[in-house]
């Protein structure tokens, strides 16, 4: 399964790995499985690192780094064909979400969420925490 991490699912699996539903972090740790994540999670988690909204260890490049090398993820380019796709998306005010549902729906990616108004996206796949 091609998993894209939504950016608290990314957070938690770092920092309070018992927040994930225990079939989450199974999924996650299955090797047979590939992690995703979007440049849209990075730019959240430094726009709520910055707002003070949450408080990392390190500074942010550091931080990403070592939660790649921590659990190695691919990176699920932004590209147009994104852009569009979340443009259609009007049913979410948060353009990041937007943006993550567009990406899983383009690279027919898994979403692994606990947002319950993305999990009501008919055109994605999820896997709910």
């Amino acid at each position: 399964m091609k998993l894209l991490l939504d950016t608290h699912v990314w957070l938690w699996r770092h920092v309070a790995p018992t927040r994930l539903r225990p079939r989450v972090r199974q999924a996650l740790d299955d090797p047979a499985n590939e992690c995703w994540l979007s440049p849209i999670s990075v730019w959240e988690l430094s726009t709520l690192a910055r707002k003070r909204r949450i408080v990392l260890d390190r500074e942010l490049r550091a931080w990403v780094a070592a939660a790649r090398e921590e659990v190695p993820w691919r990176e699920a380019v932004l590209n147009f064909e994104v852009a569009l796709a979340a443009d259609r998306l009007l049913m979410h005010a948060d353009p990041a979400d937007r943006f993550l549902a567009a990406t899983a729906q383009v690279y027919g990616l898994t979403l692994v969420t606990a947002d319950q108004q993305l999990m009501r996206l008919e055109s994605i796949d999820h896997l709910a925490n």
